[in-house]
């Protein structure tokens, strides 16, 4: 069973939340400004985006032993099967609306010393991290603005063992955790040219986990009114503990996204 830990325990570590959380137009925190205004007034922003994001920390599941973990990037990617990050924000005036969306999904096969127990393992991670919150620009003018922003953050975590062949096939095992979060926080941009502008948020609370944090930096070019691109760099923390299961990790890596505004 040790072995089958480990491999539990390297598919967790592609975990994403964030990899979260909360990627930018990048993160829940999609910083455009400038936008074409509709004639209702509002303005829409809707941001796929890409976070290659490396994880450490210490985890539990199964009733196992709490185990650290330390993965790049790359050791995520070998083992992806699908992940989706995408935010979006609804602006009117200085009030605004956002959101972020996070799940990635990992998957790894093991074959077992001497198959006796099983002949072979399979892993299935899912990670789900979702931001609904509200803003308002305490600070505006036509370079940039500052918003205040509060909301929830929807954190989702499930792991799925099978075993295949040996005394133990067709065993399978679940441990999930989904827990909220209040989060509140400062997001703004400024603008040194009509095309190129900074970005950065902040974002700190808790609820179900002791901790959840998100910070990150973005350089961003606007095209033109419906298309800009941002690069940057994120961080994201949350510290989660509740009968056994334990989450404590820290998400971190460069972001690439492109925002259609309309």
């Amino acid at each position: 069973m040790k072995a089958i830990h480990l491999h539990a325990v390297a598919l967790l570590a592609g975990i994403v939340v964030a990899t979260v959380s909360n990627a930018a137009d990048l993160t829940p925190l999609t910083p455009e400004a400038k936008t074409v205004e509709t004639r209702s007034g509002w303005e829409f922003t809707v941001a796929p985006y890409f976070w290659a994001a490396g994880i450490s920390g210490d985890i539990r599941q199964f009733g196992l032993p709490q185990v650290n973990i330390d993965a790049d990037f790359s050791d995520v990617l070998d083992n992806l099967d699908f992940a989706f990050m995408a935010t979006a924000e609804a602006r009117y005036d200085r009030f605004s609306i956002v959101g972020d969306v996070v799940y990635v999904k990992l998957g790894a096969d093991a074959h077992t010393p001497n198959g006796i127990l099983a002949g072979s393992v399979d892993v299935t991670s899912e990670t789900f991290a979702g931001l609904l919150g509200v803003g308002y620009a305490v600070l505006e003018d036509q370079n940039g603005h500052l918003d205040v922003v509060g909301g929830i953050k929807v954190w989702s975590v499930d792991t799925d063992v099978s075993f295949n062949g040996g005394l133990l096939g067709g065993v399978e095992r679940e441990d999930s955790a989904t827990w909220v979060d209040a989060v509140v926080g400062l997001r703004g941009n400024y603008f040194f040219t009509p095309e190129i502008y900074v970005t950065g948020w902040g974002l700190v609370g808790g609820g179900g986990a002791d901790v959840d944090w998100d910070v990150g930096l973005g350089l961003g070019y606007k095209f033109n009114d419906t298309i800009s691109a941002i690069a940057g760099y994120r961080a994201l923390g949350v510290n989660y503990e509740n009968d056994g299961f334990v989450f404590d990790v820290v998400q971190q890596g460069p972001i690439l996204g492109l925002s259609l505004h309309f």
